[in-house]
């Protein structure tokens, strides 16, 4: 039979570390809460037995507070998960054991992997596994998944596991066992192992048997509740949160003993500077700064040359060569050539350095650097009406701004996650780097890391101005409160860094081989025929031109009014990949971007200044985002009028900081 588990934990305590280990699946492994934001399923490899795993988000509690925690309790309580398997960080044991209380109320089955043993034995503490299994009544397995010790013994737990519920254990004060058995008086049954007193408490009286009672009994029950807690010291919503870490606190004191003469830790060592109040940001802007210079510095340039040499000396040699052997005809030719390599070659001459900018990434992020960077600039973004768990979604948009879309499940209020939707389109994702390594290569030549590196701060600061901005006028309320835990240093494995940055490269390489061959194919269509689909010799007189000449006034006062710049961004609402590969078609260089990206300098060169290129740029970079973002957006706003509005802020936005940067310029004479 078939096993169907549940894994619960805490955020940053290996569960999805676990979920990849068990299951052998490549899912993304963070260091920071909500990078799991929808379940994701596997099955357990190399087992006699079919185990089914589902990876839940990682939460704090079933306090149903954020989506991800809504999507958890209500999994966890259905009648599919028939084992829990809860995560347990060895290493923050108290703030750990708090879920793991919750999750004995459910009264499901449970294991608990306790995870990070090795952080815990660097230290020189000691846990008392088999006591702390023998308080809590259920199987407690020690494990470190990302060195995969203690997996087999996990395993073994899950296929021997006891179907029965664990008992109900009395670890609460007298007041609360004495309104245990009134309600069970009351209600007429008895209170075991379905849940805990204390969720009666916090969410009536109807949570015991799963029925709705009438009024006046449930009337007469929050009384009884109010009555009995009257004299107690905390109110009753802070009643659950006391009982238990009273329970925790004196349970720790049992079965840990911690090294007195432990030296502080590295961790410590290093966050005394990173998160100095002072330091902080000025040392988060070199870091990332670091990281564009490695993408085009020497690392990337070198990988840059051997990708160059594959693609054109034996890629794109051979097809050509195949092509004029077989004898196809002038036009097949130009379509291949020109509209199918030319289009996505463009975009795929740049994949070493965004591969390179990928790994950096990672290395912060598997690392435990990006946590404290939300930590640090939680301080900063308060002022522009944000809090530091806004900013966790807008790092995700470096990446991609989908997920980072989807990120904002772990916003707590509607206000925070509305107003961090509209901004994060402002993060500058992985596709639009072409666009920045185009331009600068053309333009900037010798600062193109600067250059590139300056869209990407653009990008924050235009998000932080926004946040001010609807703060005030659009999306008004209060800033909610921000509790964030940074987790220790970890050194970053080579299978996790190799993992995490294919996942991102194999997403660009297929939007590459699918939307954007697509794209480019059409574009060719459209650049070689009219309405009435006759070949045209000059593009402008294309389809494509037409529409172009008649959408380039508008963008005429931002310094490239010119019709296949104008094209090429109305494109790139498709895959901002296609704002490169549009160029290429229609600038007339595709067939040898792939071996030379920057064989567009020319052309470009006649119609764009240094200037008008940045306003470019700028204006890439901040409007509307592609069309997959959009309608992830139409989904986690689940309102078209919410939509509407950000669709329009952010392209708004664009226009009119490209029109700064362009007749700014213009007027302290900048060309």
């Amino acid at each position: 039979m078939s096993i169907k588990i549940a894994l619960v934990g805490n955020p940053n305590s290996g569960k999805t570390t676990l979920f990849n280990e068990l299951t052998g699946s490549n899912q993304y492994v963070g260091n920071w809460p909500g990078v799991t934001v929808e379940k994701k399923t596997g099955k357990v490899r190399n087992c006699p037995q079919d185990i089914q795993v589902t990876d839940l988000p990682g939460i704090y509690s079933l306090s149903t507070y954020s989506l991800e925690e809504v999507i958890a309790r209500e999994y966890i309580e259905s009648s599919e998960a028939e084992l829990i398997v809860n995560i347990v960080d060895a290493s923050n044991l108290e703030r750990n054991l708090f879920l793991s209380l919750q999750l004995l109320e459910v009264g499901k089955p449970m294991v608990i992997a306790l995870n990070m043993m090795d952080v815990l034995q660097r230290r020189g503490d000691h846990l008392d596994v088999a006591k702390l299994q023998k308080e809590l009544g259920v199987p407690v397995i020690s494990i470190v998944a990302a060195k995969g010790v203690g997996i087999d013994d996990l395993v073994k737990a899950i296929l021997n596991h006891d179907r029965s519920v664990p008992p109900f254990k009395e670890i609460y004060n007298p007041i609360v066992l004495k309104l245990v058995k009134h309600l069970e008086k009351e209600l007429k049954v008895e209170i075991s192992s379905k849940m805990h007193a204390l969720r009666f408490i916090d969410e009536g009286p109807s949570a015991i048997d799963g029925h709705k009672h009438e009024p006046i009994q449930m009337a007469v029950l929050n009384e009884e509740v109010d009555r009995q807690l009257k004299d107690y010291p905390l109110d009753r919503d802070m009643i659950i949160s006391d009982e238990k870490y009273q329970y925790i606190t004196a349970l720790t004191k049992k079965i840990l003993t911690k090294n007195v003469d432990a030296k502080v830790s590295l961790s410590q060592r290093i966050d005394e500077v990173v998160t100095h109040r002072y330091l902080a940001i000025p040392i988060f802007l070199l870091i990332m700064y670091a990281v564009f210079m490695t993408a085009f510095g020497p690392i990337g340039g070198t990988v840059k040359s051997a990708f160059e040499y594959l693609i054109n000396d034996i890629v794109i040699a051979n097809i050509a060569s195949f092509l004029i052997n077989v004898g196809v005809s002038e036009g097949l030719y130009s379509l291949i050539v020109d509209g199918m390599l030319g289009g996505v070659g463009s975009v795929l001459g740049f994949l070493p350095e965004i591969a390179v900018l990928f790994l950096m990434l990672s290395i912060l992020e598997d690392s435990g650097y990006m946590s404290r960077a939300a930590f640090i600039m939680d301080r900063m973004l308060r002022r522009f009406g944000l809090s530091g768990k806004s900013f966790i979604p807008m790092i995700l948009g470096f990446g991609c701004t989908v997920p980072a879309l989807m990120a904002t499940r772990t916003l707590e209020n509607e206000r925070d996650r509305r107003l961090t939707m509209m901004i994060t389109p402002f993060m500058s994702c992985g596709a639009r780097f072409p666009i920045y390594a185009v331009m600068a290569a053309a333009f900037f030549a010798q600062d193109q890391a600067l250059v590139v590196y300056s869209m990407y701060v653009l990008g924050i600061a235009v998000a932080m101005l926004s946040g001010m901005f609807l703060k005030r006028y659009v999306t008004k309320g209060r800033v909610s409160n921000f509790i964030m835990e940074l987790p220790e240093y970890r050194m970053p494995t080579l299978r996790n860094l190799f993992m995490h940055t294919w996942e991102r490269v194999k997403g660009f390489l297929i939007k590459a081989g699918t939307v954007l061959l697509f794209a480019s194919m059409v574009i060719w269509f459209m650049s070689a025929y009219d309405f009435s689909f006759r070949m045209v010799d000059d593009s402008s007189l294309s389809i494509i031109g037409s529409i172009g000449k008649t959408i380039a006034p508008i963008l005429s006062p931002l310094g490239f009014g010119e019709w296949r710049a104008s094209m090429a961004l109305i494109v790139g609402f498709v895959a901002k990949e296609a704002v490169v590969s549009t160029m290429g078609v229609l600038y007339g260089v595709g067939d040898v971007l792939v071996s030379n990206p920057g064989a567009l300098s020319g052309p470009l060169q006649t119609v764009f200044t240094p200037l008008s290129a940045y306003a470019f740029m700028a204006f890439a970079l901040l409007y509307t985002p592609c069309v997959a973002a959009v309608v992830t957006l139409r989904r986690e706003m689940a309102s078209l009028k919410w939509t509407l509005i950000a669709i329009g802020y952010q392209t708004a936005v664009a226009y009119v900081v490209a029109l700064l940067i362009y007749q700014g310029g213009l007027l302290m004479g900048l060309r």
